[in-house]
């Protein structure tokens, strides 16, 4: 026997701009349930910079901690100060910010290969992939435990 899908109320889906009321109706709303059922996030945003000698920005990382985990949305250093232990030394820099924050771990992505490979020599294991995203190219999220 099959069962029927059954609408027993009639409803109407459209378009609407972000940040409107519906817009953030889902996002408060959404907020409220993950939160009865996982606790609050306690958001806390966060940028590490690095500078050379001179005073000058040559790379950081900007993220976000929340539930005890800490996301490293950005990771960028400026091409030639790649390859010589500033991007190693910004990561740990990173694990020690989660650890004074009480992180239980770190979780990141990346489109590069290269960048992948780094990561991997960091302690950090593969947690899932998305191929052609970007097309031609796949979404590595990589996480490491602290």
């Amino acid at each position: 026997m099959t069962k029927k899908n059954v609408r027993t109320k009639p409803f109407h889906i459209a378009r609407e701009v972000p940040g409107s009321e519906a817009s953030k109706l889902v996002s408060a709303r959404l907020g409220r349930e993950i939160a009865g059922n996982h606790g609050p996030r306690d958001e806390k945003l966060f940028t590490l910079a690095a500078r050379d000698e001179n005073g000058d920005w040559i790379g950081g990382v900007n993220g976000v901690m929340h539930w005890r985990w800490l996301y490293v949305s950005q990771f960028y250093l400026a091409p030639g100060w790649r390859r010589n232990g500033l991007g190693r030394a910004l990561l740990a820099e990173v694990e020690n910010f989660a650890r004074e924050n009480a992180c239980v771990g770190l979780y990141l992505d990346t489109f590069e290969a290269g960048a992948m490979d780094f990561y991997l020599k960091c302690g950090f294991a593969i947690a899932g992939r998305i191929e052609n995203f970007p097309p031609g190219a796949a979404r590595t999220f990589l996480s490491k435990a602290l």
